[in-house]
């Protein structure tokens, strides 16, 4: 993980994994971000919580993400999706943090809540039920 710089707060990228991804349901939410490819994050694993996945800070054998640049207009409806609270972050549903990627740093939303008993996804992508 890195400490954002002003030049990421200007010019963000974020890296999606759930249902933000290209040709899944929440993906209109990045209408106007321009796509700049896929990765894999070892650093992260996800947790299939039926509708959505979350992902935590856990090593994990490389997560598909997909990483978008963003204006802050759409990093605050992104926040608003996720129930990220800025002045608050670990209350909402996810936090966001900054992890590196093939692309520079982007922001990654962390899930805050309890996920022990849900499959976990260690290599690969989520897919939707």
């Amino acid at each position: 993980m890195h400490t954002p710089t002003l030049a990421v707060l200007r010019t963000p990228l974020v890296a999606v994994y759930g249902t933000l991804k290209r040709g899944l349901r929440n993906h209109h939410w990045l209408d106007g971000a321009d796509f700049l490819g896929e990765d894999r994050l070892t650093g992260t694993t996800l947790y299939d919580l039926g509708p959505y996945p979350a992902a935590k800070l856990e090593p994990s054998q490389g997560i598909a993400v997909e990483v978008f640049r963003v204006d802050a207009r759409l990093l605050t409806d992104l926040d608003r999706l996720e129930d990220y609270r800025v002045r608050t972050p670990r209350e909402g549903d996810y936090d966001r943090l900054v992890h590196a990627t093939a692309f520079g740093p982007a922001w990654l939303y962390l899930y805050n809540r309890p996920v022990a008993g849900y499959p976990v996804i260690r290599e690969g992508a989520w897919q939707p039920r």
